[in-house]
């Protein structure tokens, strides 16, 4: 078990699936994924194009930045505050 899986628990997101699909109304052409991110039963779907491999990795940063909000105490679902300079 990873650090953040036990300061966690079950509250860790990570990628489900990763599969080919259609593209989105009103887009033509290109190669499209949908990611899930699972999150006990609050998954989190998205599409993107691009290779298997890009799709993989743009789900896996989302996780894992998901996961870093909440070791920081930020909700995921949340809005992002920006920080001024």
């Amino acid at each position: 078990m990873s650090e953040s899986s036990s300061i966690l628990g079950n509250r860790e997101y990570y990628v489900t699936d990763v599969v080919q699909t259609d593209p989105p109304q009103g887009v033509s052409g290109g190669t499209w994924y949908r990611y899930t991110i699972g999150h006990g039963s609050s998954p989190i779907s998205g599409i993107r194009p691009g290779s298997l491999q890009s799709v993989t990795r743009h789900a896996e940063e989302f996780a894992e930045n998901l996961n870093e909000r909440g070791l920081l105490g930020y909700s995921a679902y949340g809005a992002r505050r920006l920080q001024r300079k």
